[in-house]
């Protein structure tokens, strides 16, 4: 008898005749790049250095699109967005040591982020491995261990033979939900080494499904058709798995009200009759939420942006579908469900009885119309017409990636994305100058819509070397600059808890930032809060990159997770 696991393919004897004969002038920079080619990628990010020159020589002989940038950090949020635009790994090629480390902040963004990043770095020789002090140049007692508190997995290639195992298993790693970034490394001797091996063709390294317990489904399909009061809480994990349109069924066979997660932007239509958008931190959208006598909440860890910082208390039964184990029933008991949020859903669809609660789209508009009378009381008309003249000027398929600066905060709550998987920001984990090389790589993984970047003049100066890569690959990039003067969030944060800010601290003396992109070759604006929307929208028409400075000073909505009146 033959089982399927007896049956091994076995080469035509032009691949045993390509195998015994490799074509010449090989290193194990080209087991690295034949691996990522038969893996499916097309194209890598990165930055050179000595201890990788092995990869880079071999790139030379491959049909891999390099796009290289100025600083590793910003090369990292280029491959997340690549990732989480494509829903691919995005291959990140690094050096050994400060290259490798300068990374880690982006790739900390792509593990909160669940964005499926690839990263491999160089290693030093490899008589030096193992903690012993040799000498090397970068070299670190564990270079790994940098990673291992960051990334999904770690994977060490010592031997040319090893590297297309390695780089699949971390390719499958990434792309298992929930995707996160990976990282593997390899000596400099072992890449640059010549090798004799076989040419690397198609590689399999297809993700495992995470399925849902049918039990369990069976059981939330239950409560959720039974309920008198249901709503949905939908995150980013909705988002990454493409669960959008199963959660829009779902959620009108129930007329359960969804709101959105700042990770989850566009999971849910925005001017949907069920929809309570995204007003997360607004003390009516949590009040309604808690009144819930069973909350579904699909793809979010329910964390601390997600929970109106943690004042969240919900008195139903809470149902969480959540792919990171991590994040399953750490901040409410629930009936957890581990699984891929599109899996889970389509469980439920399965399953779920619908229920009829005409009543259901009046409530969304009454929490809708006390959270706009409590922002319109507080007279922020300057901050609410930018983000109109924002979503004016940005073309309706256009993905827009937002920096840690006040007019972001507002889009997490304010903006209407019109679409999934459109508007991304560095909320993960927090960070500045995420926005414009996250816009690049959105760009290099679709250059046929224009990509709208949005950073304050503080993260701005994170990411300025990066008009050189913009400009270098004539990428689609409108980059709006809001210029108050300094970190404009962390004045107000400091304002409100000492009342006064630490002007050393926050104030930043700045380039003009016009003339500083004209020297890049990529043409600037500065606009007004009026002309704001022409402005932008005539960049954003314009091929290749721009630059569009906004001197303004804007102020964030009164807070309601302080205990003040909602």
């Amino acid at each position: 008898m033959t089982h399927d696991h007896d049956l091994v393919l076995r080469p035509t004897a032009a691949q045993r005749e390509a195998a015994l004969n490799p074509p010449p002038g090989r290193n194990g920079g080209d087991l690295v790049v034949e691996t990522l080619a038969g893996l499916g990628a097309t194209t890598v990010f990165g930055l050179p250095g000595q201890h990788a020159l092995g990869v880079f020589d071999a790139l030379r002989r491959s049909s891999l699109r390099y796009v290289g940038l100025r600083v590793e950090n910003n090369a990292g949020f280029a491959a997340d967005a690549y990732g989480r635009i494509t829903g691919e790994a995005a291959p990140l090629l690094l050096s050994t040591g400060p290259g490798a480390l300068t990374s880690l902040a982006a790739l900390q963004e792509a593990a909160a982020a669940s964005a499926p990043v690839l990263a491999i770095s160089s290693q030093i020789p490899t008589a030096g491995l193992g903690g012993g002090r040799h000498g090397y140049l970068h070299e670190l007692p564990d270079q790994a261990a940098s990673f291992r508190g960051v990334v999904k997995s770690v994977h060490t290639a010592r031997t040319q033979s090893q590297i297309p195992s390695a780089i699949a298993e971390a390719w499958k790693s990434a792309l298992t939900a929930p995707h996160g970034p990976v990282w593997v490394e390899i000596p400099q001797d072992v890449l640059l080494a010549p090798t004799s091996l076989p040419v690397v063709t198609a590689m399999d390294a297809t993700p495992d499904d995470l399925v849902p317990r049918p039990e369990l489904t069976a059981v939330a399909a239950e409560l959720l058709s039974r309920a008198a009061r249901p709503a949905i809480i939908a995150g980013g994990g909705v988002v990454r798995s493409d669960a959008s349109g199963k959660l829009r069924r779902l959620a009108e066979l129930l007329d359960a009200p969804v709101v959105t997660t700042y990770g989850g932007k566009g999971a849910f239509p925005w001017a949907h009759p069920l929809s309570l958008q995204s007003w997360l931190e607004d003390r009516h959208t949590t009040d309604f939420l808690e009144d819930a006598d069973v909350l579904l909440v699909v793809g979010s860890g329910l964390g601390e942006l997600s929970s109106n910082y943690h004042t969240f208390k919900p008195r139903g039964r809470v149902i969480q579908i959540e792919a990171d184990l991590g994040k399953l029933e750490s901040n409410h008991p629930a009936l957890g469900i581990h699984a891929d949020a599109r899996l889970a859903l389509q469980a439920l669809l399965e399953t779920a009885t619908e229920r009829h609660d005409p009543g259901a789209a009046e409530r969304v508009r009454e929490v809708l119309s006390r959270v706009s009378d409590r922002i319109a009381s507080q007279e922020l008309t300057l901050e609410q017409s930018l983000l109109t003249a924002v979503r004016r000027a940005l073309p309706a398929r256009s993905p827009s990636f937002w920096d840690m600066t006040i007019l972001s905060y507002w889009a997490w709550c304010g903006f209407d994305p019109r679409g999934t998987n459109l508007m991304h920001s560095s909320q993960g984990s927090g960070g500045l100058g995420y926005a414009f090389p996250a816009a690049l790589g959105a760009a290099v993984a679709d250059p046929t819509h224009p990509v709208l970047a949005v950073s304050g003049d503080g993260g701005a100066l994170y990411s300025i070397a990066e008009l050189a890569t913009a400009r270098q690959h004539d990428l689609p990039v409108t980059w709006l600059i809001i210029d108050d003067g300094g970190y404009g969030i962390l004045r107000e944060y400091m304002t409100d808890a000492f009342g006064e800010p630490a002007a050393t601290a926050t104030e930043l003396t700045r380039p003009d930032y016009v003339a500083l992109s004209e020297s890049f070759g990529v043409p600037g604006v500065r606009t007004t809060p009026e002309t704001l929307a022409t402005d932008l929208a005539r960049a954003l028409a314009t091929p290749g990159p721009s630059v569009v400075v906004l001197p303004a000073v804007l102020r964030m909505f009164a807070p309601t997770h302080l205990g003040q009146d909602a």
